[in-house]
């Protein structure tokens, strides 16, 4: 018996999002999927080309922002389950303009909300991100109940969405569940990001800017790992809490920049260490011991197999990222 009939994946021509719907075909392939994106720079269509042609898929073009399209598709496809990736989400872009985040990331959010409520869905999953908990001190992890601290308006945005979704539940008893995903990676991500910028800089033989003393530390999941912990989610994910889905990969984003360097075969003469960022996070790290009791989850990939995997893909795949450079 299928669980959910049609599930609306928002977001999903971006990194995430279509590695999710990759995921979700493959191994629930009895249920439909609704891919609403508006299409902005950093969705690419090219990501999902061969999945156009599958019966149980369809892409339709469209903003989280406009309440009336969001409610047409819900009606006319008779959604049951929610997966809400749609955000603005690169942090220097929301320092130099926070407004379209605002509105994205929140009011977009309440839309979907909204919408959820409106056609009774069975369940609403919330990206979130680890950003929401703000700098983390050496030595500690954040849990899921701790008060959030965001510190710059990209994360205070998400933060924003994040205990709107939470409301819902609250008021309404909407079936809400709560993602906080560290930093993902792998393949189909946008090359203005720390680890696909790197691979595409260094493959055109151009330097790679680092920011500040390149010490700021990041905790790395492999997006393959994240999409099955959100499947996992979806469907046993307790209503009204929040997970954190960590990779457990700590790194210095120096050696995210020297192992990338070495698996390219250039020298840290390739290194351009560029003006910190404004408000730049030292350090995210979370504790995910919920998720992997809850729903038995734990990441698979091991940081250098799922970084060599990414590479690779970025070599094979030039004509794909060469478009977005």
């Amino acid at each position: 018996m299928k669980e959910f009939n049609s599930v609306l994946v928002t977001g999903g021509m971006g990194f995430i999002g279509s590695n999710f719907i990759r995921y979700m075909i493959k191994n629930y392939p009895d249920y439909s999927y609704i891919n609403f994106d508006k299409l902005t720079y950093a969705a690419n269509p090219d990501n999902l080309k061969d999945l156009e042609e599958k019966e149980n898929y369809e892409f339709i073009k469209g903003d989280i922002c406009d309440s009336e399209a969001v409610w047409r598709v819900m009606e006319e496809r008779d959604v049951d389950a929610i997966v809400h990736f749609a955000a603005e989400s690169h942090v220097d872009r929301a320092i130099q303009s926070a407004g379209e985040f605002i509105r994205t990331n929140v009011y977009g959010s309440y839309v979907m909300l909204q919408a959820a409520l409106k056609y009774d869905i069975k369940k609403f999953v919330m990206i979130s991100t680890d950003e929401v908990y703000g700098d983390i001190p050496y030595g500690r992890y954040s849990k899921e109940e701790d008060v959030l601290l965001p510190r710059n308006p990209y994360a205070a945005s998400k933060a924003g969405a994040d205990r709107l979704a939470y409301s819902f539940h609250e008021t309404h008893g909407l079936p809400v569940v709560i993602a906080r995903p560290s930093n993902n990676y792998g393949p189909y991500q946008h090359p203005e990001k720390l680890i696909p910028l790197f691979i595409t800089n260094l493959l055109e033989d151009k330097k790679v800017p680092l920011y500040g003393d390149g010490q700021n530390i990041r905790d790395w999941l492999f997006v393959e790992d994240n999409c099955k912990a959100l499947s996992l989610l979806l469907h046993k994910g307790r209503d009204g809490e929040v997970y954190n889905i960590a990779g457990e990969n700590e790194k210095k984003n120096i050696e995210i920049t020297l192992a990338i360097l070495e698996m390219l075969g250039k020298d840290e003469s390739m290194i351009e260490y560029v003006e910190d960022r404004k408000g730049h996070d030292r350090r995210y790290a979370m504790d995910c011991s919920k998720i992997k009791k809850e729903v038995g989850w734990k990441a698979e990939t091991d940081f250098e197999r799922g970084l060599r995997k990414t590479v690779d893909w970025y070599i094979k795949n030039k004509d794909w990222w060469k478009k977005l450079k």
